[in-house]
């Protein structure tokens, strides 16, 4: 096989590849039954066609015919009048029509039997017409049935065109989803490190971690002198050794004197309680007396 005719049978088959994808059988199928009518057309013009000729030929024949009258009167006239001469001109002229007119009935007959082989044609294309267009109908419905199936079957499957595009644009949005959280993360990961400067102030880095560290400072300042009021303090550093030495003996005197006047209460209170009790004793023992005197 040489290039071109390689060639060429490349280009026919892409071709009909294409025309294959872009026919649809429901418009070939109308295609067809049109044409079938307009051959249907054809064949009822082509008889109507002939069945004018035929009626020409008839007419040409019924005038014929009115001649071979009109030359048998002439010759029956001619020969009352003793003219055989002209009654012999008037036959000659009747058979000349005669032959004629024998002519025209032969084609009238040849037109005739083609006009009725074209009439019984015509049927039979007219039924074929009516037998396709009853199955092109059957096969319509039946495509479209099939397609519409088809179409629901992809749709559920998800492996049609349509679907394609659709799960395409869910992975494209996915990806770009994802895509925009990753960059919101990594925004806020840079702004939390400081490495993007604030454009509306005039602090850098630096500035911003010395702040810091001076606010921690002093939250842990107080926080320790919170611990002190309540007596939670622990010693923050080897500096603070001796001041916090002297604090704790501060507060060990303090409880030292706080005992102390728990006790000199105590006693106090103790004490009364005697003295109570001894002058109830003086007093029974006064009352004891003054019955024995009684």
């Amino acid at each position: 096989m040489g290039i071109l005719s390689r060639a060429s049978y490349v280009i026919r088959s892409k071709v009909n590849a294409l025309l294959n994808r872009a026919e649809d059988p429901t418009e070939s199928l109308d295609y067809s039954y049109e044409q079938m009518r307009d051959e249907l057309q054809d064949v009822k013009q082509g008889i109507a066609d002939l069945t004018t000729q035929k009626k020409r030929l008839e007419i040409q024949k019924r005038k014929l015919e009115e001649n071979v009258e009109k030359h048998n009167r002439q010759a029956r006239e001619a020969v009352q009048q003793d003219r055989d001469d002209l009654a012999r001109k008037a036959l000659e002229k009747k058979k000349s029509k005669m032959a004629q007119i024998e002519e025209l009935e032969g084609q009238i007959a040849k037109l005739n039997d083609t006009q009725e082989q074209l009439v019984e044609k015509k049927n039979k294309l007219q039924n074929r017409i009516e037998e396709f267009r009853t199955k092109k109908e059957t096969m319509k419905a039946r495509y479209e049935a099939a397609e519409a199936s088809s179409r629901v079957s992809e749709a559920m499957t998800g492996v049609g065109d349509e679907m394609e595009d659709v799960s395409r644009s869910i992975e494209r949005a996915e990806e770009r989803t994802e895509e925009m959280e990753a960059r919101a993360e990594a925004m806020d990961e840079l702004e939390d490190s400081g490495a993007f400067e604030d454009a509306l102030s005039d602090k850098d880095s630096i500035d911003r971690e010395l702040e810091s560290l001076s606010t921690n400072s002093e939250v842990d300042a107080e926080l320790e002198t919170l611990k002190g009021e309540l007596g939670k303090g622990e010693p923050a550093s080897d500096d603070g050794e001796a001041s916090s030495d002297e604090e704790i003996d501060d507060e060990l005197a303090d409880i030292e004197s706080e005992i102390d006047s728990d006790d000199l209460e105590a006693d106090l209170e103790g004490d009364s309680e005697g003295d109570e009790e001894v002058d109830v004793e003086l007093e029974e023992s006064e009352v004891d007396a003054d019955e024995q005197r009684n």
